[in-house]
C-alpha cells in the first residue's frame, strides 16, 4: 500500500474511446490541460513526458501498463520543481469503465513516501484538471484558466 495516496473519480457523459483518445492526444489534452501536451507512443515500456508551451519538460516517467481504453499506469517525476523532483517517482493510473451512457473514470496518484510534497501537489491540481476534461468532453468547452499554462511558473 502506498505512504501518500490521492483518488479521484468522476463520471463523465462520453464513450471510453473518447475519454482514452482525449486522455493521451496532444491536441485534445492542450485543451483542458493548460496548454501542455505528452509526447509518448503509448506503448508498454516506452518513456513519456509532459511538455509546457516554452518548451520545459514538467513531468516524465514511463507506461507501466497499458490495456486501451481501460487501464494506463504510469511512473510520474515531477521537473518543474527541485524539491518534487527530488521525491523520486510517484505511480498514476487512470481507469476507465463504461457504465450506461457515462465513463466513469478513477485516477489514482501514489507514492512510497510518506507525506509526499507530490502527491499533496497533484491533489489540488487533478480535480480542476479532470473537471475541465469532464466539461471539455460534455459541452465542447474546458473551464476557464486550464486552457493555458498559468504565468511564472
Amino acid at each position: 500500500m502506498a505512504e501518500s495516496e490521492f483518488v479521484y473519480v468522476t463520471y463523465i457523459r462520453t464513450t471510453p474511446e473518447k475519454l482514452w483518445q482525449a486522455l493521451i492526444d496532444p491536441e485534445f489534452t492542450r485543451k483542458f490541460w493548460a496548454g501542455t501536451h505528452q509526447q509518448c507512443d503509448w506503448k508498454a515500456g516506452s518513456s513519456w513526458k509532459i511538455v509546457i508551451p516554452d518548451g520545459r519538460t514538467a513531468d516524465t516517467g514511463e507506461v507501466l501498463e497499458i490495456d486501451p481504453p481501460q487501464k494506463l499506469v504510469l511512473s510520474w517525476q515531477n521537473h518543474l520543481f527541485p524539491d518534487l523532483t527530488r521525491e523520486g517517482f510517484s505511480r498514476l493510473s487512470y481507469e476507465l469503465k463504461a457504465q450506461g451512457s457515462t465513463v466513469k473514470l478513477t485516477v489514482t496518484h501514489t507514492m512510497e513516501r510518506k507525506d509526499s510534497q507530490l502527491v499533496k501537489a497533484v491533489s489540488s491540481g487533478w480535480p480542476h484538471i479532470l473537471s475541465s476534461l469532464k466539461s471539455l468532453l460534455e459541452t465542447g468547452q474546458s473551464l476557464e484558466g486550464t486552457d493555458r499554462w498559468p504565468e511564472g511558473v
